[in-house]
């Protein structure tokens, strides 16, 4: 198959380029060919892609993008030029340019939606009338009209079907998924802290997500400085891209006087994120809405115990094969569960063992990959 990935492929996206790159890399061992195009602005550095894709980069249109999400024209004029080309195209996400432009171009071309957990209620309630006006527009209706539409878990397809009003025909259910190779030879012990100088004495807590308020960070901090006053074991690296909590972060460490105990170290990647991964005791990320996060992902992979809440996409398996400490949403149930995995190191242990085992059986990359390449492969056969 010739497949078109339509994302804004950049380290600042946060989760859906990691995603496109590991399906990439399955979809091109099993001789199909994948393209990514992506809009792109001046300041941002896109993500690697894998040996033998292609990424082809348009430039944002000035000022229109700052309205209307990721526009284009060069983006447009692609599609318009070269969309006949392909077999599949798969937009990632909802309410920007590149979810709606394949179906303004063409109506033959299989097309096929990853909602990336963005019709989740807490989601969708932020800026709540601009999504109401792109859906009464031409999302929703797009929604419609696609072969396929990739959700990551159950609680997507109720969202869904609440959203068109109806349950879509050719839903599938297939959950993000890892390479866990990629984390077998993790750097050395230490390595994270002597570069951010974290004291080697304190346990490490890791928060590594966007800086943003849905990712729970107003409930984290506090229970964290709680956990702080009562016990002088650990310190909390915030990791990760401002996007709308910085200031707030920022202010919160000021005017606690918490310097000592935590701390910024910005968006991590590559080996550094590794690195960091290594050295955590605890990956942390109450977060109040995940389509299904990568972040979380790559923390069990990397035998990271992590603290979770179970919205990050597969609270059910979670808590099924008890992989991570699952925390109630308020700075109490946070404050528990720090106390619970940091004063325990048979819990993190236990954690680690069942976290492992939740990866290789349920979230190979080799498994799910498989999976959406069938579901293409089934919406080609439905239009012969």
């Amino acid at each position: 198959m010739r497949i078109l990935d339509i994302c804004a492929y950049s380290w600042e996206i946060g989760g859906p380029p990691k995603i496109i790159y590991d399906h990439t890399k399955v979809a091109l061992a099993l001789g199909h060919q994948v393209d990514i195009l992506s809009p792109i602005s001046p300041n941002e550095k896109p993500y690697p892609v894998p040996e033998g894709a292609r990424l082809i980069l348009c430039k944002r249109t000035p000022v229109i993008s700052r309205f209307f999400r990721e526009f284009s024209v060069e983006l447009y004029q692609y599609l318009q030029q070269h969309i006949h080309e392909y077999d599949v195209v798969h937009c990632h996400g909802l309410w920007h340019f590149g979810s709606i432009a394949p179906f303004m171009v063409d109506k033959t071309v299989i097309k096929a939606i990853t909602t990336h957990g963005l019709l989740d209620k807490w989601v969708y309630a932020r800026s709540y009338w601009k999504k109401r006006i792109m859906d009464t527009l031409a999302q929703k209706a797009y929604v419609r009209r696609a072969d396929v539409v990739q959700i990551n878990n159950t609680d997507e397809k109720a969202n869904l079907a609440e959203y068109l009003g109806f349950q879509h025909p050719n839903v599938v259910v297939i959950p993000n998924g890892i390479n866990v190779d990629d984390f077998a030879n993790a750097p050395a012990k230490g390595t994270f802290r002597r570069q951010f100088n974290i004291p080697d004495g304190k346990k490490l807590v890791l928060f590594m997500s966007r800086l943003n308020l849905k990712k729970g960070l107003d409930i984290l901090l506090p229970a964290f400085k709680a956990y702080a006053q009562e016990h002088d074991d650990a310190f909390l690296a915030i990791a990760g891209s401002d996007d709308g909590y910085e200031q707030e972060t920022r202010a919160f460490i000021e005017q606690n006087n918490l310097s000592g105990s935590m701390k910024l170290v910005g968006m991590l990647t590559g080996e550094t994120k590794r690195a960091a991964l290594a050295d955590a005791d605890i990956f942390a990320l109450p977060s109040y809405s995940e389509g299904f996060s990568m972040a979380c992902l790559e923390a069990l992979a990397s035998g990271t115990p992590s603290l979770l809440s179970d919205r990050v996409g597969f609270g059910e398996s979670l808590r099924a094969y008890d992989a991570a400490e699952l925390v109630d949403l308020n700075v109490e149930g946070v404050h528990k569960g720090l106390i619970n995995m940091l004063q325990s190191a048979g819990r993190r242990d236990e954690l680690r063992r069942n976290a492992y085992r939740l990866i290789k059986e349920k979230y190979d990359i080799n498994i799910v990959a498989r999976q959406l390449l069938a579901a293409y492969e089934a919406a080609l056969q439905r239009r012969k």
